[in-house]
Formats: C-alpha cells, sequence, structure tokens
C-alpha cells in the first residue's frame, strides 16, 4: 500500500474512529491484497509509512468477498470479468488472514 493511501487511512481513522472505516481492497494478486491488510490491521511491514507499527485493527475486506452487498448490475459490469479471471480463493484466503489476525471489527 503506498504512502499516500496509508496518510489517507491514517486520518480517515483519526477523524471518524476505526470502528467507523472500512477498507475494501481490489488488488489482483493475493500476495498485493495480503500485504495491504496486513498494513491497515497490524501496521505496515515494511516500516517505511505512516502506519509502520501503528496497530490500527480496520476490518479490511477485498471486493470479491463482497458479492452479496454489490448491486447485481454494477457487480455484472464492473467486477464480474475480475472474479472469472482471478484466483479468488487465494486472494480471499491471504486477506481473511490478516483480517482475522489483527481486525478488531468487521462488517
Amino acid at each position: 500500500m503506498d504512502l499516500e493511501n496509508q496518510t489517507r487511512i491514517k486520518a480517515l481513522v483519526e477523524e471518524h474512529g476505526v470502528e467507523n472505516v472500512v477498507v475494501v481492497l481490489g488488488g489482483a494478486e493475493a500476495e498485493a491484497s495480503g500485504l495491504a491488510a496486513e498494513t491497515v490491521t497490524v501496521g505496515d511491514p515494511t516500516f517505511a509509512g505512516p502506519l509502520a507499527g501503528v496497530e490500527l485493527g480496520i476490518a479490511v475486506y477485498h471486493i470479491l468477498e463482497l458479492k452479496d452487498l454489490v448491486d447485481e448490475a454494477v457487480w455484472d459490469e464492473q467486477i464480474s470479468m475480475m472474479e472469472m479471471v482471478l484466483d479468488v480463493d487465494e486472494i480471499v484466503a491471504e486477506v481473511k488472514q490478516f483480517r482475522d489476525q489483527g481486525s478488531k471489527y468487521s462488517l
């Protein structure tokens, strides 16, 4: 997760409270999605950004986990193609691992 997004997330948590923030990821690779999930739950593992050592415990999900919450027409238009070509199970497992490890909140 880039430093600008870390800054935005940290500011949103400070303004609204961690219990009112949910991070929805959309990365196409499990490893990148897991890294982003780790960053917003237990802190930036690279120790390079504003979330280095900051355990926010934010609820974090990959968009592929939220199909039931997205309007069917929007899903079909925006996400269904990704769902067909990505390794959904691997991505979801990676994000869930960090959510289970460090998220204090959930949907």
